[in-house]
């Protein structure tokens, strides 16, 4: 029978799986529509892995239609617990060029319409209500998760910024100078395109989330260029993807069993009613 469950989800490119051996595909529906994707179930380093596509296997959707909701109750629904999500950036300070790997620790939304919570208070498709719940994101990322990335990149000699505030745009266009310069100016560190809502959604399932951002490019007010282009950015980010997967498989190695968890995000709804159970 094929395996179906998987513990750890990792959200990325195909390049982060496709040279598995026994990777099972899984469709998976939700209350939610349909994920980018179907779910690619493999083992890594021991663990039951489930990799997503967050932009789908052809990478035909853009950052501000993704069914973020979808793909992250996708992940819990096949037994995930702890999410890795690697995503590509853009630098915001001249010293973190292309290939900085940034394990950021806070987040800033600058998104304008994407559906960002579970508890809206709105009929889902399978006529379920969620209640309103307010959840804390003081601390957005995992410490736990973040603690094993960290120390999964040095292990492959690539010395990451332990910290950073990554800033999130809608996109699918970059910033103008003026729009990057203010982000600069506000000590924010980095700014990419899919970091929230993930982040939102994985602590409102109560799942480890831990972001690994590879900086593509000097973003357009920290260079005086003509400005990041979607071109640079593959190139950049497809130089350094093998890097990036041996950093992502050595950390799923080393994360905790779920069963140990003791992290706020495993624990994020005591007391509360959701309206609903988890899946």
């Amino acid at each position: 029978m094929a395996n179906t469950s998987a513990d750890i989800g990792v959200i990325g490119g195909s390049g982060l799986y496709s040279f598995l051996d026994d990777v099972t595909e899984i469709p998976v529906d939700t209350p939610y529509g349909s994920p980018s994707d179907s779910l690619f179930l493999g083992e890594v380093a021991g663990r039951k892995v489930a990799f997503l596509p967050r932009h789908g296997r052809d990478h035909r959707v853009p950052p501000h239609r993704i069914n973020y909701r979808a793909n992250l109750w996708a992940l819990r629904s096949v037994g995930v617990r702890q999410v890795l999500a690697p995503c590509a950036v853009g630098g915001l300070r001249p010293e973190y060029g292309p290939g900085t790997l940034v394990v950021p620790d806070q987040l800033v939304d600058r998104t304008k319409a994407r559906e960002d919570t579970y508890f809206d208070g709105a009929t889902r498709a399978d006529g379920v209500v969620p209640n309103v719940v307010h959840t804390s994101l003081a601390d957005p990322y995992c410490p736990a998760g973040r603690a094993v990335a960290l120390k999964a990149a040095r292990g492959r000699a690539w010395e990451p910024v332990d910290g950073g505030t990554l800033v999130v745009i809608e996109g699918p266009r970059f910033s103008t100078r003026a729009e990057s310069r203010w982000f600069a100016s506000a000590g924010w560190a980095i700014v990419g395109m899919t970091g929230h809502p993930e982040a939102v959604l994985a602590r409102e399932l109560e799942l480890c989330y831990t972001s690994l951002a590879l900086v593509t490019d000097l973003d357009a007010g920290a260079e005086t260029g003509d400005g990041v282009s979607h071109q640079e950015v593959m190139r950049v980010f497809g130089e350094k993807v093998e890097h990036l997967r041996g950093v992502l498989f050595d950390a799923v190695g080393a994360l905790p069993a779920n069963g140990d968890r003791d992290c706020l995000c495993a624990n994020a709804h005591d007391g509360a009613a959701l309206g609903f159970e988890l899946p």
